[in-house]
């Protein structure tokens, strides 16, 4: 089985698209989560796959967001009781069997300060309770996610050690599902689709865009193919209205800010911050790769027209660090961020109220041409979006195929936590590459294995991985989607002549 996506296997599948005459079984339309999720299903089930991705995988949103696999807690507190047990169900099957070398156990804590009234904490801890049963109910063991509890002051501390202690009473500690990495969450399964023989096409435009096919655009070369399909699949999030007009979508902007662990004091435990007046919403800091810390969540109205990469409102970032600092024995400044990233959240409007009023419930929507557009959701519940795409798909057209695999089917680099545990690599590139950490080692010499700066663990051998197996074409593929480097600036500007030259040599070979 070929996992392996690279300029070369590129040019010869649009090769093969052009020689061909019949049509395929399935266009999908968008490289983030849901659009890789629906080419692996599809190609798993026995159908020929095309995905056409007019830029590179996870993009658009898939790569903006909290880097958490989460359980549903904040639709409970909303009565969206069913949203969360499928976020619960969902999350169990990526931690237990198809990416546990992605996807960990991650604690979240939740300080009492004299600030939270009582009433909110027996709210906060009831909301943990129901997590707990949400997690029984998913299948999830207390093993893999251990039950919520309270906790002292102390505890606090330790997880969170600059959080203030004047006025602590204690805490509220949960365990959630967290990823390194959302984009490389994207790039396996995209790699497993491909392997299963879906066709994975980055840089390639869809327009004219029916039920029966589209015009296909090589954006490097501009070579255009006509490719009919039996069934196309529109899942370009946010861009889905473009393909699809009149869907009526209503963008929501979600933002975070990024900073060195350092002001943190070695977080250890995702810090949850209730916001003031509200129940059961809170601004989170969590622990990152390469000694960062992620601040989030806004959840602002983006009308207008959607830009390829969201920038956040400065009133976005004054209410994250006002919030979180509430918390916090020494304020964090707006000089202490180090970047920040925003992405649209491609929610379907209801009409009314304020977009965190906004169901996360996922909308499959048939045109009369047989066009069908998946919309909403969220990262944790692409799998169920993409198998409910299918199956629509499937039911509308008539199309046999078999059933869909994919709450069993492992994503490349997975294994058991105990497989997982007889790899011999180190836990950074485990949780990256899981089972394919002794490929990344074995690449170049010892000269490739040494970080490339100062900023970041990251090393030449990861990027020319990433070029070699996992579509890279360009240093920005490289620095912002397949490592996460990008996201601080300073950083970044220190790795790209790096990346350059690996970009170079992989596309030698």
């Amino acid at each position: 089985m070929n996992t392996s996506l690279n300029a070369a296997r590129r040019i010869h599948e649009l090769d093969q698209l052009g020689s061909a005459s019949a049509p395929v079984d399935v266009l999908v339309i968008g490289g983030g989560v849901t659009g890789t999720g629906v080419a692996l299903d599809a190609a798993a089930r026995g159908l020929s796959v095309v995905l056409a991705e007019k830029h590179d995988l996870a993009f658009g949103t898939s790569r903006w967001s909290s880097k958490l696999v989460h359980g549903g807690l904040r639709y409970l507190a909303s009565g969206q009781i069913g949203i969360a047990h499928e976020s619960a169900v969902e999350r169990d099957i990526l931690i237990s069997r198809t990416a546990p070398h992605l996807v960990r156990a991650f604690p979240q804590i939740v300080p009492l300060h004299s600030r939270v009234s009582t009433a909110n904490a027996l709210v906060t801890r009831a909301g943990m309770l129901a997590g707990d049963a949400l997690r029984a109910a998913s299948g999830t063991s207390a093993s893999t996610l251990p039950r919520s509890r309270r906790v002292t002051p102390a505890e606090v501390a330790r997880y969170a050690p600059t959080v203030r202690v004047t006025g602590l009473r204690g805490g509220v500690l949960g365990w959630d599902g967290q990823l390194d990495d959302d984009a490389r969450l994207v790039v396996a399964l995209a790699r497993t689709a491909a392997g299963h023989g879906a066709k994975i096409l980055t840089r390639v435009t869809a327009s004219e865009v029916t039920g029966g096919g589209a015009v296909l655009t090589d954006t490097l070369t501009g070579r255009t193919l006509d490719l009919g399909a039996r069934i196309v699949i529109n899942a370009a999030g946010v861009w889905a209205g473009e393909i699809a007009p009149g869907l009526g979508l209503r963008p929501s902007r979600g933002t975070h800010l990024v900073l060195s662990q350092q002001v943190l004091g070695g977080l250890s435990a995702g810090l949850m911050v209730p916001l003031p007046g509200q129940v059961g919403r809170y601004v989170f800091a969590l622990p990152a790769p390469d000694g960062r810390v992620y601040i989030g969540l806004t959840d602002e109205d983006a009308p207008g027209p959607i830009p390829d990469e969201p920038r956040p409102a400065e009133s976005e970032i004054t209410f994250l660090l006002d919030t979180i600092n509430l918390a916090l024995a020494t304020r964090i400044r707006r000089e202490d961020v180090l970047g920040t990233f925003s992405g649209l959240r491609p929610l379907f409007d209801s009409g009314t109220g304020t977009t965190a009023d906004i169901s996360r419930r996922h909308q499959v929507i048939t045109a009369p041409d047989g066009l069908l557009t998946i919309v909403g959701g969220k990262l944790t519940t692409y799998r169920r979006m993409a198998q409910d795409a299918l199956d629509t798909a499937l039911h509308n057209t008539g199309i046999t195929a078999g059933p869909c695999r994919t709450r069993r089917l492992p994503l490349v680099g997975a294994a058991s936590l105990a497989g997982l545990d007889t790899v011999q690599a180190p836990t950074r590139l485990l949780r990256r590459y899981g089972t394919e950490a002794p490929q990344v080692l074995a690449v170049g010499g010892s000269e490739l294995h040494r970080p490339i700066s100062e900023a970041t663990e990251l090393t030449p051998a990861e990027l020319l991985f990433a070029v070699r197996h996992e579509g890279a074409l360009d240093t920005g593929d490289l620095l912002d989607r397949r490592t996460r480097i990008g996201l601080d600036p300073v950083a970044r500007a220190t790795a790209e002549h790096t990346a350059a030259a690996m970009l170079a040599k992989g596309m030698e070979a």
